[in-house]
């Protein structure tokens, strides 16, 4: 199975879980063991990529694959594309194992109250390193997420957690996880609050603040080289550069918008070509490989490759080969099937973007004088706020990797912009985008799980009475005067749902005298389904103008197992939604 329902856990003894229960410092504790956690997988994991350059490209020990100006042809060629067919046979073998796909942080704070797989969570942070590791240009930062959010989910069913901390832990895991492979703790814990856990309380600072610092304390200490952003001194910041960061935010929202988009199409063309799963992401491997032949940088996430020196010291015709050749290979390997995110990529081409920017206004406007080490740094943030998501994410990047207060606030304006014009043309970040296109309406990590599992067959009531529709009217005037309730559903001759009769309307004048119920029925063929959520239910009264509606079992048997009425479905849904907002700001 692979949703949420593992049983890859050990339950925590009684008294401890009453303990972490009761006390919001024992969420604190968890949080720090997560953090130790997600520290601990991201060196791991980066180790392991690591190792396998070294081992696959013939790579001197500690050299990155994205940092190297040549490479061997044949292993160019060769590793990604051969590394590909292995990633599909793997994955052909897995969905015999374990069909269907497994679910992400956001998916399962938005959808499932934080429960995720252990067992799968581990499968993904394995194929993406093996994704990475092979030269597809994904990033590791979803692989570094999926586990220590995986081990985070399965902590909190381990203790029993109410709901509202299940999400916050999940919070945990990926902010340990991102402040690890970034170096960044406060990008790490606005990650959290902005892309998993979707709002920030007071409930969750304490618990996503440690593990965002315990998470990078650890990584750093066991992989001094895992924070991949390595800057040097950018040069000043002036007042036109930070109004010339609106424009930038501008084109990086178009770009961003562009790229989610192609992902979809060379995703839907590799389907329709029909080809056999394992050659799927051979071809995108052997397509990267030919890139790599061009430009090594394009491999892999991308890390030897973004250092604002070398891009400074480029000719622009190669930073646009660049640019130009690792959203391909981006585009090319997610839509190909491998595993990975854009994180890190949209980094390195954000600044790559950057660069071209500001070489281009310089040639256009000599005057301006451009520095191409700030408009790098503007351009990695604000493309990646457009991909990724999480503006302040993004600023506090730039900030945790210059130090510059005044860039930070270029930053800020370009992510604002960004970010605004994505939602505004587009309404999607890359991982939301993706939900999208499998057919999900979830656009952040906000938690409507609860209103899903709130059903029409949870609130409806099964106490009801059915009536022939071809009874008389006299009759059924006798048998429900006014008085004894309020309305009776009408059944045809095979006891399907024929609509409802109200008690009012067969004792009321009315111009033509009806001879039997059939002929005052209402909401005639409109009935609810148990499934349907509550959302659904309101929607459904509001087009049918009803204060109440029957319930069937099936669309096509149409047998009534219940009523529902509208007045107690606002009623349930304003509960929850109190219960729920009472949890989410830690109020018991």
């Amino acid at each position: 199975m692979t949703g949420p329902a593992s049983k890859l856990y050990l339950e925590a003894p009684r008294r401890l879980r009453a303990l972490v229960r009761a006390r919001e410092s024992g969420l604190i504790v968890l949080a720090a063991l997560i953090g130790i956690a997600g520290g601990l997988l991201v060196a791991l994991m980066s180790h392991a990529v690591s190792f396998l350059h070294e081992a696959l490209f013939n790579l001197p020990h500690g050299e990155r694959l994205s940092s190297q100006s040549v490479l061997e042809p044949l292993r160019a060629l060769l590793v990604p594309s051969l590394g590909g067919l292995i990633f599909g046979l793997g994955l052909l073998a897995l969905h015999r194992w374990r069909p269907g796909r497994e679910v992400d942080p956001i998916e399962a704070n938005a959808l499932h109250g934080g429960q995720m797989s252990l067992r799968g969570s581990i499968i993904v942070a394995l194929q993406t390193v093996w994704s990475s590791g092979v030269g597809a240009s994904v990033g590791t930062e979803a692989g570094y997420t999926q586990i220590s959010s995986g081990v985070a989910s399965s902590l909190g069913k381990a203790f029993h957690l109410r709901r509202s901390d299940q999400r916050i832990l999940l919070g945990c895991g990926s902010a340990a996880a991102i402040a690890g492979a970034f170096g960044a703790p406060l990008a790490g814990a606005f990650y959290a609050f902005e892309l998993i856990i979707s709002g920030y309380t007071p409930a969750s600072l304490a618990p996503i603040g440690v593990a965002a610092i315990t998470g990078y304390a650890v990584a750093h200490q066991l992989a001094p080289t895992v924070p991949g952003i390595i800057l040097s001194q950018v040069g000043e910041v002036t007042s036109q550069d930070i109004a010339i960061a609106l424009a930038l935010g501008l084109l990086s929202a178009l770009v961003g918008i562009a790229v989610m988009r192609s992902v979809a199409i060379w995703d839907t063309a590799m389907t329709r070509m029909r080809l056999w799963l394992p050659l799927r992401p051979a071809i995108g491997g052997l397509i990267v490989g030919v890139f790599a032949l061009h430009a090594p940088q394009v491999m892999s996430s991308g890390h030897g490759a973004l250092h604002t020196t070398n891009l400074v010291a480029l000719p622009v015709l190669t930073v646009a080969t660049l640019f130009a050749l690792k959203i391909l290979a981006s585009i090319v390997s997610l839509g190909s099937g491998f595993r990975g995110g854009l994180f890190f990529s949209s980094l390195l081409s954000g600044a790559l973007g950057g660069h071209l920017f500001a070489a281009a206004m310089n040639t256009l406007v000599p005057t301006l004088h451009l520095d191409i080490s700030v408009y790098a740094v503007i351009g990695m943030s604000a493309f990646s706020a457009s991909v990724v998501g999480g503006p302040l994410t993004m600023a506090f990047i730039a900030l945790e990797t210059t130090g510059n207060l005044w860039l930070t606030t270029a930053v800020l304006i370009a992510v604002i912009v960004s970010t605004q014009v994505t939602r505004e043309l587009f309404g999607y970040s890359f991982a939301t985008w993706r939900f999208h296109l499998r057919g999900e309406t979830i656009r952040s990590a906000a938690d409507i799980g609860w209103i899903r599992e709130l059903t029409v067959g949870s609130m409806m009531r099964s106490d009801i009475t059915t009536i022939p529709m071809d009874t008389p009217i006299d009759t059924f005037r006798r048998c429900y005067p006014l008085g004894s309730r309020t309305q009776v559903v009408a059944v045809d001759a095979e006891m399907k749902y024929a609509g409802i009769v109200f008690v009012a309307d067969a004792h009321g004048p009315r111009d033509q005298p009806a001879a039997t119920i059939s002929d005052i029925i209402r909401y005639r063929g409109i009935a609810l389904l148990p499934e349907m959520s509550v959302q659904d239910a309101v929607a459904a009264f509001d087009r049918a103008e009803a204060e109440s509606l029957a319930v069937i079992d099936k669309a096509d048997t149409r047998r009534v197992i219940g009523l529902l009425t509208e007045a107690h479905a606002l009623r349930r849904y304003a509960e929850e939604t109190e219960r729920h907002r009472r949890h989410s700001v830690g109020e018991m």
